[in-house]
């Protein structure tokens, strides 16, 4: 026997968008929150962790190292699906471009979060933005996350 197909299929262009200051000390925690409420809706529980690690690591850079950039700094979250796929962006005002550690150890102090994001993530990139700032992008491959049914 069977078991049924339980899967809940994402919608094929959900978009979710929370911005919070960089400077407050609840800012990754408001930025999980948001993420997790969206991919609970979703039918995307499954991410959950995974997410909400990510989500943390990309929003703590900010808080980190968007220091230098004058005025009210702030962290953008975005989430996108589509049937394929989960996008998670993250977006400040900071134009200096991440540094994406290679997949090699000893780790330096430096990079560990986004070696963590590079792990979790399909894919990782990073884009510039227009007037300045930086989007760092992760994905989510839903097909090869889905639950084996027995």
């Amino acid at each position: 026997m069977t078991s049924p197909d339980t899967r809940v299929e994402p919608a094929a262009h959900r978009v979710r968008s929370v911005s919070v200051l960089a400077d407050h000390p609840g800012a990754a925690s408001a930025a999980r929150r948001a993420a997790r409420r969206a991919l609970v809706e979703w039918g995307l529980a499954r991410l959950v962790d995974d997410v909400e690690l990510v989500v943390s690591e990309l929003v703590g850079n900010v808080v980190q190292h968007a220091k230098g950039v004058p005025g009210e700094r702030v962290a953008v979250l975005a989430l996108r699906t589509s049937p394929e796929w989960l996008i998670v962006e993250v977006s400040d005002q900071d134009p200096t471009p991440p540094t994406l550690p290679a997949a090699q150890l000893p780790l330096s102090d430096s990079g560990r979060g986004l070696f963590i994001v590079r792990a979790l993530a399909d894919a990782t990139w990073w884009a510039p933005r227009e007037p300045g700032g930086k989007s760092v992008l992760c994905r989510f491959d839903l097909d090869a996350r889905l639950p084996h049914s027995l």
